[in-house]
C-alpha cells in the first residue's frame, strides 16, 4: 500500500479523485506537452502545400521550423527558471495563450519572413518555455515513480505528433493548410480553462505530500535519509560548478545527437522523404502515428528500467537502436518498409528523456533539475536546428535526403558510447540503507 502523504487539508482538492492527485497533474502536463508537441512537429506536413502555395524553397521553410526549434532550446532555461519561480500552472496558461495567438496569426501569412517571425519566433518562445515541465512536476509531485512520472510526460512529445500528423494531414488534404491551423489553435484554446481550474503547483497546495511508498517512508523515518540539510536550492553563484563537470558536457553532447535524430532530421524531414519515395501523404502520416504508439511503450519501459538499473546503460541502448533505425531510412521505398523502421525508431524516439533526467537528479540534486534539464536541453535544440536546416541542405544538394540519414545514424551511435563515459555519479543523492541493515542497526 502506498503513502501518498494525505493531510487534514484533503478537502482542499478540486476533483475528488479514487487515486493520487498528483497523477491528475501529470495528466495535465502531458496534455499541455502534448499541444506543444503538435506545434513542432507540424512543419514536416505544412513543407509541401506551403511549397505549392506560395512557391518558397525547402531551405526557406525549413529554416523557419530551425529557428522554432533553436529558440525552443534558448528559452528552455528561462522556462525552467519562471517554472521555479511562479509555478508550473502560470507558465503553462502563459504558454497556451500565446500558441493560440501564434497559431491564428500563422493563417494571415504571405510572406517567408512572416511565417519565420510567427512560426519561428512567437510559437518558438511559446513553447520553449515547457520542457522543464515534466522533470519540475515529478520532482515536486514524486518520491517513489518518479521515473515513471516523467516517462509518462516524455511520451507526450511524441503522442502530440501521433494525434496531430495524422490528423492536420487529413485537414490539409480535405480542407487546406489554414484550416489545420486553425484547429491547432482551437485545441489549445480549449485545453486553457481545464488548465485554469484543476492544475496546481505543489502537494501542499491540495493538502498533501509529495507521492513515496509506505516502506520508503518508513525506511526514510527510521534512517534520518532526507534531512533538511540535504535541501539546496540551486543559486547563480552553483552555476559555474555544474559547468566544470564532465557530467554536464557528456549529456550536452548527447543531447546535442538526440536533438539532430529526433525533432532535427525525423521530426522535419521524414514525412517529406516518404513522400518523394511514392509513399501517399497519409501512409507517411500513419507511420508516425506508429512511432509514437511504440514510443509510448519505448519511453515507459525506459522511465521503469531507469529507476532500477544503471540509466547510463539505458541511455546507451536507446542511442545505439536509433543510430542502428536510421541506416534503415535511406533504404526504404515501401509502405511496409516505412513501418518496419516507424517501430524500430518509435521504441527509443524519446526514450532518452527519463534517463538524462534520472542522471542530471542523481549527479546534481533532485532539487536542480528543473534549471539544469533546461540547460542541457539547448544543446539538443541547436541539434535539432542545425539538422532541421542542414537536411534541406542535403536534400537541395544531393536530390534526397541519404547523406543526412546516414550522417544521423553514425551520430547516433557516437552518442551511445559517450553515454558510457559518463561518471557515475557527482553528487550521490541521500540513500535509503536495506531493510537488512536497518533491521541489525
Amino acid at each position: 500500500m502506498d503513502n501518498v502523504g494525505t493531510t487534514e487539508k484533503h478537502a482542499r482538492l478540486p476533483l475528488a479523485l479514487p487515486f493520487y492527485y498528483g497523477w491528475f497533474v501529470v495528466a495535465l502536463s502531458f496534455l499541455a506537452n502534448l499541444t506543444a508537441a503538435g506545434i513542432r512537429s507540424a512543419p514536416s506536413v505544412l513543407i509541401h502545400p506551403l511549397e505549392a502555395e506560395f512557391g518558397w524553397s525547402r531551405t526557406a521553410i525549413a529554416s523557419a521550423a530551425s529557428l522554432n526549434l533553436l529558440l525552443l532550446g534558448l528559452f528552455a532555461p528561462v522556462g525552467g527558471w519562471l517554472i521555479d519561480r511562479v509555478g508550473p500552472r502560470r507558465v503553462i496558461l502563459g504558454s497556451l495563450t500565446t500558441i493560440a495567438v501564434g497559431l491564428s496569426a500563422a493563417i494571415f501569412v504571405q510572406e517567408i519572413w512572416q511565417l519565420i517571425l510567427v512560426w519561428g519566433i512567437v510559437l518558438g518562445i511559446a513553447t520553449g518555455v515547457t520542457p522543464a515541465l515534466g522533470a519540475s512536476i515529478a520532482s515536486r509531485w514524486f518520491v517513489s515513480r518518479r521515473g515513471l512520472a516523467i516517462g509518462i510526460m516524455t511520451n507526450a512529445n511524441a503522442a502530440g505528433q501521433v494525434v496531430y500528423l495524422p490528423l492536420l494531414m487529413a485537414i490539409i488534404v480535405f480542407s487546406g493548410w489554414r484550416s489545420a491551423l486553425m484547429a491547432m489553435a482551437a485545441a489549445s484554446a480549449v485545453l486553457f480553462p481545464v488548465i485554469w481550474l484543476w492544475m496546481r503547483d505543489n502537494p501542499a497546495e491540495v493538502g498533501l505530500e509529495p507521492y513515496q511508498s509506505a516502506r520508503e517512508s518508513d525506511l526514510r523515518q527510521r534512517s534520518g535519509a532526507y534531512t533538511r540539510d540535504d535541501i539546496r536550492p540551486i543559486s547563480i553563484s552553483a552555476l559555474p560548478e555544474v559547468f566544470k563537470t564532465s557530467t554536464f558536457w557528456i549529456l550536452s553532447g548527447c543531447f546535442f545527437i538526440c536533438g539532430v535524430t529526433a525533432n532535427g532530421l525525423i521530426g522535419t524531414h521524414l514525412i517529406p522523404h516518404a513522400i518523394e519515395r511514392g509513399i501517399p501523404e497519409l501512409t507517411a502520416a500513419t507511420a508516425v502515428g506508429i512511432m509514437g504508439g511504440a514510443s509510448f511503450i519505448g519511453t515507459t519501459f525506459s522511465g521503469w528500467l531507469v529507476d532500477r538499473i544503471d540509466p547510463r546503460k539505458v541511455l546507451a541502448v536507446v542511442y545505439a537502436l536509433r543510430g542502428s533505425s536510421l541506416f534503415i531510412l535511406p533504404f526504404v521505398s515501401e509502405p511496409i518498409g516505412l513501418f518496419v523502421f516507424a517501430v524500430m525508431y518509435g521504441l527509443d524516439w524519446y526514450a532518452s528523456g527519463p534517463a538524462t533526467t534520472t542522471i542530471i537528479a542523481r549527479s546534481f540534486g533532485s532539487e536542480r533539475v528543473g534549471r539544469i534539464f533546461g540547460l542541457v536541453f539547448v544543446f539538443h535544440q541547436l541539434g535539432g536546428a542545425s539538422a532541421a536546416i542542414l537536411g534541406g541542405w542535403a536534400r537541395v544538394q544531393f536530390g534526397d535526403y541519404q547523406y543526412a540519414f546516414l550522417t544521423g545514424g553514425c551520430l547516433g551511435l557516437v552518442a551511445a558510447c559517450l553515454a558510457l563515459t559518463i561518471r557515475r555519479t557527482e553528487r550521490t543523492e541521500p540513500q535509503i540503507p536495506a531493510a537488512a541493515e536497518l533491521a541489525g542497526a
